[in-house]
């Protein structure tokens, strides 16, 4: 069975699971769509900023997308 964590570092809350090939699948509990890998904790925290900005970009372009497209009708 493989280790499960739940860090923060007053920011962040991530949960990391032990990975079977090594290192750490790193999700979020407040954000059920930030899913990374990490070797480290601290690369675990790097990697969900990273993520956490991507799906900040995502989301909006999504919302400026939705908007124009309900501006055209």
């Amino acid at each position: 069975m493989n280790k499960r964590y739940t860090i923060s570092d007053g920011k962040l809350v991530l949960n990391l699971e032990e990975a079977e090939e090594g290192g750490y699948v790193v999700t979020s509990p407040l954000d059920p769509e930030l899913i990374t890998q990490a070797e480290t904790i601290e690369e675990a925290f790097v990697n969900a900023r990273d993520a956490a900005q991507a799906l900040r970009q995502a989301r909006l372009k999504l919302v400026r997308q939705l908007s124009a497209s309900s501006a055209a009708r």
